[in-house]
């Protein structure tokens, strides 16, 4: 079992509650049909999917992607109307976010608010995936700003119901603060080999699971049931894990799917008691 710097034996999630997946970001529509179909269908836990098209929105809208973004907005709709009552993760979650490349905290405010405005009039996003966020305390005021226009952008364009979801993609544990700058925070992103040994810190445990999120590769099959008991622990409310390692010629080992998708699917989906 990993290191903990909390103390204490009670997991942070109840055997009884749910985890549901996050998708850092699938190849383009075009390239990755499966695993944009699998997000649609019925019974999938998802929380969110990160669009990116070209490092952002592109530069005119793809008919691929806005094909794929409907799809998600469709299966949402009917999980909240209750016309697919096995999708309540889905329901309340389900999201398309527009992925952001903050480039540590050098990205230009111009850009970063044009690129924000064309993936809420093209793609009607539900919300924004805040890519390479800054973790320290001297960039936490600039970060608040952008998420509170980011909201302010997204009331103008008349497509946010009140839900808007921001994630901000650290990558691991970010000065406390930002807890409060966010819905969620990325607090690991990086090898299962490091995973299964990583250390919690102390702060996030003044926080509910939903709130962190955790995105491991190279798990092997074997340890799945391990991988899912560790961020039930270190209160993770939203996982991807895949088997993939990003060798072999492959950069992002995020970018398509696991070999035991289904695997995932339906331990996450009815819960998994401790």
């Amino acid at each position: 079992m990993p290191h903990l710097t909390r103390t204490g034996t009670a997991p942070r999630i109840s055997g009884g509650e749910r985890l549901g997946v996050g998708v850092p970001g699938y190849g383009h529509p075009l390239l990755a049909r499966a695993e944009w179909a699998e997000l649609v269908r019925p019974g999938t836990p998802l929380h969110w999917a990160v669009l990116n098209v070209a490092d952002g929105p592109g530069s005119r809208p793809d008919p691929h992607c806005l094909e794929a973004a409907g799809r998600l907005r469709n299966a949402r709709e009917r999980a909240l109307h209750e016309d697919a009552p096995g999708d309540a993760v889905r329901a309340a979650g389900g999201r398309l976010l527009g992925h952001l490349n903050l480039a540590g905290g050098r990205r230009p405010w111009d850009e970063l608010v044009a690129d924000a405005r064309s993936f809420l009039d093209w793609y009607r996003v539900g919300g924004f995936y805040l890519g390479r966020c800054p973790t320290d305390r001297a960039a936490l005021p600039s970060v608040r700003r952008l998420t509170a226009t980011l909201h302010a952008l997204a009331g103008e364009s008349g497509h946010d119901d009140g839900s808007l979801r921001i994630v901000l993609g650290h990558g691991t544990h970010p000065h406390p603060g930002y807890a409060e700058a966010a819905d969620q925070l990325v607090t690991f992103r990086g090898p299962w080999t490091e995973y299964r040994w990583a250390e919690v810190e102390q702060w996030t445990a003044d926080y509910p699971p939903g709130r962190f999120a955790h995105f491991v590769h190279g798990v092997p099959r074997t340890h799945l049931d391990e991988a899912l008991r560790i961020a039930r622990w270190q209160g993770a409310g939203t996982v991807f894990f895949t088997d993939r390692d990003g060798q072999k010629g492959q950069t992002d080992p995020f970018a398509t799917l696991p070999g035991y998708w289904d695997d995932i699917v339906s331990r996450i989906g009815p819960g998994i008691s401790e």
